[in-house]
């Protein structure tokens, strides 16, 4: 088991956040969803950029399979005033993100979740047990050149009924911006 994270088999902690397309967010909005995947993300960090059509084309892919995406944006916008809400609304629209992108202002949705990257994936089962934790895939900046699809093996494998065969990778990118 890899340190300071979620286990494997955890319930999915709760929550209740506002989106940028103006709603608000909780594990009830995803109850019909077969898996429900969290992505700790945030509007400055490159290794994000870098995977941010990759999370579009996950979500797009696997939307008719019962998959849903949610992005939380969990930093300090004080020393960070790229990740600000107001930021975050101007940049989902921008990219026209495909998933609902929320903002954690309080930093419990990442307490609870022990989450401590940006990217850091979090797939939940239909039962809201956790099976996959870690990175999306093992090339962050060439994604042509990536051997292991980690994200999109364990979302296969759940769908499928399989145990899935990498639960838990090492997540890279930039280190949450925890308040003071």
């Amino acid at each position: 088991m890899l340190a300071q994270t979620l286990s494997i088999g955890s319930g999915l902690p709760d929550f209740d956040l506002p989106g940028v397309d103006g709603n608000r967010y909780s594990p009830k909005s995803f109850a019909d969803s077969k898996a429900l995947i969290v992505i700790f993300s945030c509007n400055h960090c490159p290794y994000v950029k870098a995977y941010q059509d990759r999370i579009k084309e996950i979500q797009e892919d696997y939307k008719s399979k019962g998959v849903s995406v949610i992005a939380i944006n969990s930093n300090d916008e004080e020393n960070y005033p790229e990740d600000s809400f107001e930021k975050m609304k101007v940049r989902s629209a921008e990219e026209n993100f495909n998933f609902p992108y929320l903002r954690d202002e309080d930093q419990s949705v990442a307490t609870a979740f022990k989450a401590t990257h940006t990217p850091e994936i979090f797939v939940f089962d239909s039962e809201r047990k956790l099976v996959y934790q870690g990175k999306i895939d093992d090339n962050w900046q060439e994604p042509e050149k990536a051997v292991n699809h980690y994200l999109r093996n364990a979302l296969d494998e759940l769908l499928e009924g399989k145990e899935i065969s990498v639960p838990e990778t090492f997540s890279i990118g930039c280190t949450i911006k925890w308040k003071a």
